[in-house]
């Protein structure tokens, strides 16, 4: 069975059944429009005219979250990217998000779409971005893969950007636990400036209800959970959606956005290999060298009961 394909304005979106899971997966940005499980929506969506709202779902590279003032240094050398963040003067969320992403592989319950990033102001880089949505019952899996074209080594990073709920349930009313001990202080422009000890509103060790915090904060010393990191937003009846990650998102990032249209809050939870700035304080930063490729994986799993 080939999954229902529609040209709309995120691009070609694939259908994708496994059981009673449905997932949509749309060619712009490789982004996750919905997920669904025994009819209870799993992450925020948007309309058949627009695009990812608040960057809803998209997949990340050459670099997640923000460049500080589009500007880092290669090899003594300025780089300025464009600024995509008018409002605090940054790059954001790397090179794809506009970028429609070709279909490599279509089956019923999975696709890979890939996209290249081509050499350019700010990162003279040539990389191919590969995507894999593989739908199960017990899940979803998505595994991110950078294979680096050029002839000199490529500084990089990865993300993602969903944002999960619970159907019906107010988001305020979910409760949002995450094992990170640490987290990143910011400026005026959402660029760190520091770690400190998670606490107050930052401290989602226990779990803390959504309509009680408000903020756009990456999280690291992340605990492992059977060898992956694990992110829960759970319900008052006991009904929880996780998002997981393998060891190489050892961040975090949590997104608590009171401007999602059509709700009153929404909660991105972003699984990063680096964080915000990684071109310039180097931390979690890979090098990927000429020929070589870099692969990670993270997924969503019900647990509706």
């Amino acid at each position: 069975m080939i999954p229902d394909i529609r040209p709309l304005a995120s691009g070609t979106n694939y259908e994708l059944v496994a059981g009673s899971s449905t997932v949509v997966v749309a060619s712009l940005a490789a982004a996750l429009r919905s997920y669904e499980h025994d009819g209870v929506a799993l992450t925020e969506t948007w309309g058949d005219d627009d695009i990812p709202a608040g960057g809803g779902g998209i997949l990340l590279a050459p670099w997640p979250n923000r460049v500080a003032a589009g500007r880092w240094t290669l090899h003594g050398a300025e780089q300025r990217l464009d600024i995509t963040e008018p409002s605090k003067g940054n790059a954001i969320h790397g090179l794809l998000r506009n970028t429609g992403y070709r279909p490599v592989d279509v089956g019923s319950a999975h696709v890979v779409l890939e996209a290249e990033i081509f050499p350019q102001h700010g990162y003279p880089f040539h990389l191919l971005h590969r995507a894999t949505y593989e739908l199960a019952v017990e899940g979803l899996t998505v595994t991110q893969q950078l294979s680096n074209l050029s002839a000199a080594p490529a500084p990089f990073a990865l993300g993602a950007h969903p944002y999960l709920k619970i159907s019906a349930v107010p988001t305020e009313d979910l409760t949002l636990t995450v094992l990170a001990d640490e987290m990143f202080e910011t400026d005026d422009r959402a660029i760190p400036t520091g770690r400190r000890k998670v606490s107050g509103q930052h401290d989602l060790r226990e779990g803390r209800r959504i309509g009680d915090i408000e903020f756009d904060t990456a999280f690291t010393g992340l605990h492992a959970v059977d060898g992956r990191y694990e992110h829960v937003l759970s319900a008052p009846d006991g009904r929880r959606v996780t998002l997981w990650a393998d060891a190489s998102f050892a961040y975090a990032h949590v997104y608590v956005s009171t401007i999602y249209p059509g709700v009153g809050k929404a909660v991105a939870i972003e699984p990063m290999t680096a964080p915000a700035d990684a071109f310039n304080s180097g931390e979690g930063l890979r090098w990927l060298e000429p020929g070589s490729s870099f692969s990670a994986a993270w997924g969503i799993v019900p647990g509706l009961g």
